[in-house]
């Protein structure tokens, strides 16, 4: 269901179309849009439900006119039930026939208009229009390819020339994007490791897209696990003798995170931690996965000995959505991506300064996931998960996972702010593992429901765990 939007219903576009173009009559494809957008926003993986939501439409701006013309349109989404805001924008192509080659996840489907039949589509998933959206926003640079990227959940990229990477945000918020933020930020304290923005699509404060340098790479941190176990798996080799081995990338990633978080501390400063607020967020956390899901009594356990804990290190302002999906693998370093934090948590959530042993937590869950899922597709597969396999698979995730850790511990600076004991720091990147474990189920839950016994059974074998896990030492 749709509902138009109020007087702002045409609004100019935040960048200002260029002189070249007319704004096409972006009126005409509203009545129809009551039909197409539902069906559509339920089929994107950056959408943050899983039903076909109502729709209001807030504005719809002609961006680009002619053969490739382009229309921006703005909405604001609930469920069916009434709860769960949010705004999103979208950037449709509009021709009279649908351009080949596009899948029908990219279409919305025809509308009729004064100038006949029209197809609807995604304009940043056909080359053309891909290409017209960045002469639109960008008109000082000159572009001559586009290739949507494939793979990201949460916004969409579009890879120009092999040079450039324009990063459309889907879900809008006030205020300027973390990942414009916190990567000019770190550009700023010389932290050569994370993409720096180029240029900014904004409308006003509200950062709506950016573009940066494209880099090559030879994999993200997920795609080199899922090869690395594949070819041991057929190996069936002791990990530290695979041709596959991946640990010395482990190790200079976690030295990259390390020096990732003393840069973030150097550019937004430290704060005293606070446990009490961490394991408030973890409740909340809790809540959103639904009851009898979890042992809630048990987690809220752990939860509580975080909040009396003393011994904390300190707070800094953090990735907060780090795992192996978030790194590139360039030549001779890895570059560290996407820092707007957890899809799934509020914004003024993901802006909160945490323990950096937040984001080595989402790191070595990301190495126990990759393994997951790697035996989940060779269990469906002919030859089927044997004990040995199970064993090496093992073996692969303690080699990465302390690999990871020595290359992070390699960094000297990074000590000031982590727990000053190690049982301190046992403790609490174990009870950030938990929280990991049960945020990673709420989003399977509402975006991918046939994986969330993944993380149920790493949160139950975290509980069940023999020895247990480490607890806090006790306060003076």
């Amino acid at each position: 269901m749709v509902r138009a939007g109020r007087a702002d219903l045409l609004t100019p576009c935040p960048h200002g179309p260029p002189t070249r173009n007319r704004p096409i009559d972006a009126a005409d494809l509203l009545p129809e849009l009551s039909r197409l957008l539902p069906p559509y926003l339920a089929r994107q993986r950056w959408f943050a439900g899983t039903d076909e939501p109502v729709v209001e439409v807030r504005a719809a701006t002609g961006l680009v006119d002619g053969p490739d013309a382009v229309v921006r349109v703005v909405v604001e989404t609930t469920g069916a039930d009434g709860l769960g805001a949010a705004v999103y924008q979208l950037l449709l192509g509009v021709r009279p026939e649908r351009p080949r080659g596009l899948l029908d996840l990219h279409v919305l489907g025809e509308v009729p208009t004064p100038s006949g039949r029209q197809a609807i589509y995604d304009a940043l998933a056909h080359p053309d229009t891909a290409l017209a959206v960045a002469g639109a926003l960008f008109p000082d640079r000159r572009f001559g390819t586009a290739e949507l990227q494939k793979g990201e959940q949460s916004n969409t990229s579009v890879v120009y020339d092999e040079r450039f990477i324009l990063k459309v945000f889907r879900q809008l918020h006030e205020g300027a994007n973390p990942d414009v933020e916190v990567t000019r930020a770190l550009g700023s304290v010389g932290f050569a490791d994370a993409a720096v923005p180029l240029d900014v699509w904004a409308d006003g404060a509200t950062d709506l897209g950016v573009l940066r340098t494209y880099e090559r790479s030879s994999g993200s941190g997920a795609s080199l696990a899922a090869a690395s176990i594949a070819a041991l798996l057929e190996e069936g080799r002791d990990p530290r003798v695979a041709k596959a081995d991946l640990a010395a990338d482990s190790r200079l990633l976690g030295a990259t995170v390390a020096r990732l978080h003393v840069a973030l501390a150097e550019a937004f400063g430290t704060e005293p931690a606070d446990g009490e607020a961490w394991a408030r967020q973890m409740s909340a956390q809790l809540g959103r996965v639904g009851e009898g899901r979890l042992d809630a009594v048990r987690l809220a356990v752990m939860f509580d000995r975080l909040a009396a804990a003393q011994d904390l290190g300190q707070a800094i302002r953090i990735h907060g959505d780090l795992h192996l999906e978030q790194v590139l693998r360039l030549k001779k370093r890895w570059l560290v991506l996407d820092f707007e934090g957890e899809p799934d948590r509020p914004m003024a959530e993901r802006r909160r300064t945490s323990s950096p042993l937040r984001d080595v937590a989402g790191m070595t869950r990301s190495y126990q996931y990759a393994a997951a899922l790697a035996l989940r597709e060779r269990a469906a597969g002919r030859k089927g998960v044997s004990p040995d396999d199970r064993l090496l698979v093992t073996m692969w995730v303690e080699r990465n996972m302390n690999a990871f850790l020595t290359g992070y511990a390699s960094v000297d600076e990074v000590h000031r702010l982590l727990p000053q004991s190690r049982q301190s720091r046992d403790a609490l990147l174990s009870v950030f593992e938990l929280d990991k474990a049960v945020y990673e189920l709420a989003y399977e839950l509402a975006h991918r429901p046939d994986l969330a016994g993944v993380p149920a059974a790493a949160v139950a074998q975290m509980l069940d765990a023999d020895p247990p896990l480490p607890e806090f030492p006790a306060g003076p």
